[in-house]
């Protein structure tokens, strides 16, 4: 028994025994410490969990130096892939940011003659004159050089979005001027790629000026470029510096572009499908666009649409594989002819003898539709015989129709169109049912002016009174300086516009009045207010009152697309195109053969603009409501109005269009803004394609004169036609007499049945009382008041009222040019001197 119960064992806790707590010496235990303690057993908990191998403190920096080291090598084979023979040549374009410098001459020294560089190709960007190809067997690398003007801020804005590097030609004392001001904040807006600042004449100032020099134009440029570079270009040593450091510096990314394939033309044809009738010659129809460049961004898949800036989205045909024009290895290429790089060719006979190797062809049946708007029909729905119930009313109608007295002589045809006052009463409401929202603000307006022309007219009459006493008194003296001042006033009024000066009054006294006076109306007198906004509503609540934003939508709402989930859909398409590896891929020098393409975009070519080419998202064709997260820009100081017609640069689309404004906030319903606010973000909401962001978004106006100034500038938001927009009005009035707990109140509205229709909707003060209306007291628009406190002498009794508002369809893909830098010279100058 003894030795029965030697070998007998001691009882072990599992693990349900309870464990108390142990005393809290203070000290921290380690996890080593803990594993110890353990002896490798594991509470149930974590048994019943999905096992996770937790990863010591060597493995984790392990791990993260290697993911570092994987980002670090992918940056690096990027950023050697551009310029190499695997990749496109390295895109650079020469911008001149002030009219005292000329950027043709840094062109002829980046020819890299010093770095042994060859000028392998002449006017490689179709349509530029000014441009070539450069190949440097000394870095292994090869560029594309563009002097891009900025006259035409289009091209501009177009060769910065593809552009690898821009090299910025600055002044040696000013650095940029107001029109180089005016480019560089557009640029950045748009988003801007790696950048080089350069300037000349830095070596011919003497040796003790040149450092304070250098100094003086780094402080400038601080601002703009904290951290960039100022290269001096004086020779070809200099010109070799900034060859090397083009090559060699980190890549910006832009996510508009690297997102999509895109494109910059560098051989151009055009063969006309079929002649006009009446064109003569066939060149004003349509025809196949053969387009030839180097791919850059993703693979370029033959069945996407393709979008040319500022002509529209088009169709591929087929993608070619033609010999590089532009060969690293010059000892085995095929020596460039002359005249033959950039050449633009109405037909085909100006291609390469070599053959031709066709990559793909667009299969119809998968290949995206052109559809930019939905097909509804209207009659979908609708009866297409009446029934017997309908042909007995009408029959019924018939014989119980009402006598009326009209004009001898008038027959019954004539009889039928006089309506007595009941009738027109009902018809003139259907009509403001059936009116749009443009035409009651415009009532609105042309009330509200009409007071105010009769305001100016007197306060002009009598200042022209008391202006002709003062000339009676001071005419000897006004002869005398009217014949200095004549001439200056000539020229200053010359360029003066009297109709844009009256339109510009008028916008800043509606401005003004609506800062003063934020959404406020006067009720008409001559019209029932019950019928005048009838289209309005009262909420309880601005923030938590239901508004069904599928209610009342316009006819325009059937002509659009929208999508279940915007945000799941573009992550989606996001991250397919990021793993698509079919098509034409990164480098590859193609063509493409563009279909159903207008002469005008040829014509474009042969005036010398380039020709940018983007490969298009699925659904980014076709139209819906689009949002615009924006600032206003603090150069324009101009009123601008809702609904007012801008220019649109949103990614590589451009267009014209009629957005309206709201305020920026989280909420399901948004209160429209009048005019667009200098001092908040503010959402513009317009019927446009879609786009996935992210992308930069650029608002110009169009002056009559045809000039573009910068409005303002944001990026997209996104693609939602459920968003509520609502415009408010405030209907004010007077309390005339106030008892503690109501008040009588006059001037909101001028009958009863006006009181009694907007009964329901709650009331307000300037001074935060709440309150409703009680009864209508007499027939010209008393009303007595009930409120929560007793109201002061000086309040304001106000009744807010909502409507959902829509953008204009007023989509137009074709924007005018802007006028050049030299006929808007003195108009810039004199917004300066205004600012100033």
């Amino acid at each position: 028994m003894a030795a029965n119960e030697e070998k007998q064992q001691g009882h072990r806790p599992g693990v349900y025994k309870q464990k108390n707590k142990g005393h809290k010496h203070g000290k921290h235990r380690t996890k080593g410490e803990i594993e110890r303690e353990n002896k490798g057993r594991v509470s149930v908990t974590a048994l019943t969990k999905k096992q996770r191998k937790e990863q010591k403190k060597m493995d984790r920096r392990h791990k993260a130096n290697q993911l570092r080291r994987n980002k670090k090598d992918m940056v690096l084979t990027e950023k050697r892939r551009l310029g190499s023979r695997d990749g496109p040549p390295h895109l650079v374009a020469v911008v001149s940011v002030h009219a005292g410098v000329d950027a043709g001459a840094i062109t002829k020294l980046l020819r890299g003659e010093a770095a042994g560089g060859v000028v392998h190709q002449e006017r490689c960007v179709s349509g530029v004159s000014d441009s070539f190809g450069l190949i440097l067997p000394r870095f292994k690398q090869r560029f594309t050089f563009l002097n891009q003007s900025t006259a035409d801020m289009h091209s501009l804005l177009d060769v910065a979005k593809i552009a690898d590097s821009l090299v910025f030609v600055l002044d040696s004392t000013e650095g940029w001027d107001s029109y180089g001001e005016y480019c560089l904040s557009c640029l950045f807006a748009q988003g801007l790629p790696s950048h080089a600042l350069v300037c000349q004449g830095v070596s011919d100032l003497p040796v003790k000026k040149r450092v304070e020099s250098r100094r003086a134009l780094s402080k400038i440029t601080e601002v703009r470029f904290p951290d960039a570079r100022l290269f001096p270009l004086d020779s070809e040593q200099d010109a070799t510096l900034l060859l090397r450091h083009l090559g060699s510096q980190r890549q910006r990314k832009l996510g508009f572009r690297s997102r999509r394939s895109h494109l910059l033309a560098q051989h151009v044809t055009f063969t006309p499908s079929r002649p006009a009738e009446g064109t003569g010659g066939g060149n004003t129809g349509l025809g196949t666009l053969c387009v030839s460049g180097y791919v850059r961004g993703r693979p370029l898949r033959v069945d996407r649409l393709v979008h040319i800036s500022g002509h529209g989205d088009f169709q591929l045909s087929q993608i070619d594989a033609p010999s590089d024009p532009l060969p690293l290895n010059l000892t085995t290429a095929r020596a460039a002819k002359p005249g033959k790089g950039g050449d633009v060719d109405m037909l085909d006979g100006g291609e390469d003898e070599a053959p031709v190797r066709v990559l793909m062809k667009a299969d119809p049946t998968c290949r995206e539709s052109l559809q930019a708007e939905a097909e509804v029909d209207p009659m979908d729905g609708e009866q297409t015989w009446p029934t017997e119930t309908e042909l007995l009313e009408a029959e019924e109608a018939r014989k119980n129709k009402r006598v009326m007295k009209v004009p001898k002589g008038t027959s019954d045809y004539q009889a039928t169109w006089i309506v007595d006052e009941d009738e027109d009463e009902e018809e003139n409401g259907d009509l403001d049912e059936e009116s749009s929202d443009d035409d009651d603000d415009d009532m609105m307006d042309e009330a509200m002016e009409g007071e105010d022309e009769e305001i100016n007219s007197q306060e002009a009459g009598s200042c022209c009174a008391s202006d002709e006493e003062e000339d009676e008194e001071d005419e000897e003296q006004e002869e005398v300086c009217s014949t200095e001042r004549a001439g200056a006033d000539q020229r200053y009024d010359a360029h003066m516009d009297e109709a844009a000066e009256e339109e510009g009054l008028k916008r800043y006294r509606e401005a003004r009045s609506n800062e003063m006076f934020p959404d406020e109306v006067d009720t008409p007198l001559d019209t029932a207010a019950r019928i005048r906004f009838q289209r309005y509503r009262g909420l309880k609540s601005f923030r938590s009152s239901p508004w069904d934003p599928m209610e009342n939508l316009p006819l325009n709402y059937s002509r659009i697309f929208q999508f279940q989930s915007f945000e799941r859909t573009r992550r989606r398409i996001l991250t397919e195109a990021a793993a698509e590896e079919e098509g034409a891929l990164n480098g590859w020098y193609v063509t493409l053969h563009i279909i159903d393409v207008p002469f005008s975009v040829m014509e474009s070519v042969q005036s010398g603009k380039p020709l940018v080419l983007v490969s298009l998202l699925p659904h980014e064709q076709k139209m819906s409501v689009m949002h615009v997260l924006v600032r206003r820009h603090p150069t324009n100081t101009e009123p601008i109005k809702s609904k007012e017609e801008l220019v649109f640069h949103c990614g590589f689309r451009r267009f014209r269009a009629s957005p309206i404004f709201s305020q920026h906030t989280s909420a399901d319903k948004h209160k429209m803004e009048r005019f667009l606010k200098p001092d908040a973000p503010t959402v513009v909401s317009v019927y446009a394609p879609i786009t996935f962001s992210p992308a930069g978004v650029l608002l110009f106006k169009q002056r009559n004169d045809g000039i573009q100034d910068l409005v303002a500038t944001g990026s997209l938001l996104s693609c939602d036609p459920q968003r509520v927009v609502l415009k408010r009005i405030v209907l004010s009035g007077h309390p005339f007499k106030i008892n503690r707990r109501s008040a009588v109140v006059r001037y909101m509205f001028f009958n009863r049945d006006d009181i009694m229709w907007f009964k329901p909707v709650e009331l307000r003060t300037k001074w935060g009382r709440r309150g409703h209306i009680k009864e209508a007291l007499g027939t010209h628009g008393h009303m007595k008041c009930v409120f929560d406190n007793q109201l002061r002498s000086q309040d304001t009794v106000l009744m807010n009222l909502y409507k959902r508002v829509y953008p204009r369809w007023t989509y137009d893909p074709h924007v005018p040019l802007p006028l050049p830098w030299v006929k808007r010279e003195y108009s810039v100058e004199m917004d300066d001197s205004d600012m100033e």
